[in-house]
């Protein structure tokens, strides 16, 4: 038996992980941050996924059964290559899930105007994942895709609550709607940006609903779990949580707090 893994890039998935505990703590989770290679989004495909395997893999040698990408780069650019092509020789009674799945499943259900904006990072944007993926379950759906290649950078250096940050807000949710002024719907489509939800909200018509994905993953994990119970089994309850980085500790430290919601204390991985 071992911890749920749950990996991101950087300090974002700690969003992910803060509502997976908040909905279903009595679970072990490690968590592991590619701190020294974040960010993601720039990266080409290639990239992007081999750095996701060799995390992947660390975190199977940590003996857990079951890894979530809480990361949208990670999930448009190497979840499906690593799912079909390398998790049956590396370990095939794990299972690796993303975030982009749960929340295309339900998406559709609630927008009125079948029209849905998604705010993202340019590597989530240029991989058309969500496009794809939502058509699958709703093809009627209208979706409009705006990256925002300065947040993630405004939230990391702790500055998405200034004054600064307005400007980069407004822009890309003026931008978003001015294409389609029946988007009822906006996808936080990166696990850092519910950090920017209050900012977000000041320059959003009262009709335009904000979704962020840590709840939807959270419930759709406990529904997966009790579908496949074979893996529900081999994770370790205690209740524990652990958190790594591959960059400096101590750095880690201070900003996951800010994401976590808590303090935490983590350890150097090597990988």
């Amino acid at each position: 038996m071992g911890p749920i893994g749950v990996f991101d890039s950087g300090y974002g998935g700690l969003t992910v992980l803060r509502e997976l505990v908040n909905k279903l703590p009595q679970y072990d989770y490690l968590y592991l941050g590619d701190n020294a290679r974040a960010p993601y989004g720039t990266r080409s495909f290639e990239t992007v996924y081999r750095y996701t395997l060799q995390c992947v893999k660390w975190l199977l040698l940590q003996n857990c059964p079951l890894i979530i990408l809480a990361c949208n780069t990670a999930s448009a650019k190497a979840l499906r290559t690593i799912q079909q092509k390398d998790l049956q020789s590396l370990h095939p009674n794990a299972r690796v899930l993303g975030v982009i799945r749960p929340t295309t499943e339900v998406i559709g259900k609630h927008t009125s105007t079948n029209s849905i904006g998604i705010l993202a990072t340019n590597g989530t944007v240029q991989s058309g994942s969500y496009l794809i993926e939502i058509k699958k379950f709703f093809p009627q759906v209208n979706i409009e895709q705006e990256a925002c290649p300065m947040w993630v950078p405004l939230i990391e250096n702790n500055e998405h609550e200034t004054e600064g940050a307005d400007y980069f807000v407004q822009k890309h949710i003026n931008i978003i709607l001015s294409r389609n002024k029946a988007i009822d719907t906006l996808l936080l489509a990166c696990t850092h940006y519910p950090l920017l939800q209050e900012k977000i909200k000041k320059y959003l018509p009262p009709h335009v609903q904000l979704l962020s994905q840590g709840n939807i993953v959270a419930e759709s994990l406990k529904d997966y779990l009790q579908r496949h119970p074979e893996i529900e089994v081999a994770i370790s309850k205690e209740g524990k949580r652990s958190f790594y980085t591959t960059d400096a500790p101590e750095e880690f430290n201070n900003k996951a707090s800010i994401f976590f919601g808590e303090e935490v204390e983590a350890n150097a991985a090597d990988i």
